[in-house]
């Protein structure tokens, strides 16, 4: 069964799917949408599209839970697949994690890589790319104003993967996890506005200010930040 969220800049559908409970993600404007983290059946998300075009597949992470349904959803949809540079060539198959390599997910290519920085403009919705590692080296976020939905009177909207979460963050004790970095990470997404909804790879949704209660405080210390890098803006 297809959930639906209220009260965010776009329309947001989401199906919990796989066997430990992943959140695929149908993001639309009114006219074309975007599916981010499909594993599991690719069926299942198309019944959630229900016909809708597709713009893009948006892939947060490497882990097969969230990318498992994706070569087979690109090659029914002819949708552009999107990762950051750090994951895409493990996503791809170019590159492999010992230990990672134990489920069938398949391979999948990836169309456009991204960094810290970009906006990537997919139909009408213009996404910042946020490189958030700590559970992967290339994990990212994608963040969107309310200026630029189709119901700019919603809130912002932040595809959070597998960083943030109700409550907790993401995993930091898998090959290439590092606390210190999820550390930093933390601060980049707790500069954002607390209406922000947050949407997690998996569990309830929840907000940055609800999160900054809960998480952003008891993981605060003195760890630098990233720094910041100059937009660039990435058409697809």
């Amino acid at each position: 069964m297809a959930y639906r969220m209220e009260g965010g800049c776009l329309n947001v559908r989401f199906e919990v799917l796989g066997p430990i409970d992943n959140n695929v993600y149908v993001i639309d404007d009114g006219a074309q949408a975007i599916v981010v983290d499909p594993t599991f059946s690719a069926d299942a998300i198309e019944a959630v599209l229900g016909g809708m075009p597709v713009s893009a597949i948006v892939l947060t992470h490497r882990h097969w839970d969230h990318t498992d349904a994706a070569a087979e959803l690109r090659r029914r949809t002819g949708a552009t697949v999107i990762a950051h540079e750090l994951d895409a060539p493990y996503i791809t198959g170019e590159k492999h994690v010992l230990g990672e390599d134990d489920h069938d997910a398949q391979p999948c290519p990836v169309d456009h890589v991204v960094r810290h920085g970009d906006v990537v403009q997919i139909a009408s919705m213009p996404w910042k790319v946020l490189h958030t590692p700590g559970h992967t080296p290339g994990s990212m976020c994608l963040y969107i104003d309310p200026r630029f939905g189709c119901h700019p009177q919603g809130d912002p909207l932040l595809i959070s993967g597998d960083t943030l979460f109700f409550g907790t963050i993401g995993r930091t004790d898998f090959v290439g996890g590092s606390l210190a970095d999820m550390k930093r990470s933390l601060k980049r997404l707790a500069i954002l506005r607390d209406s922000t909804i947050v949407l997690p790879g998996h569990g309830d949704l929840t907000t940055i200010g609800d999160e900054r209660v809960r998480v952003f405080a008891h993981y605060a210390d003195d760890e630098p930040d990233f720094g910041c890098d100059d937009d660039r803006i990435v058409t697809v």
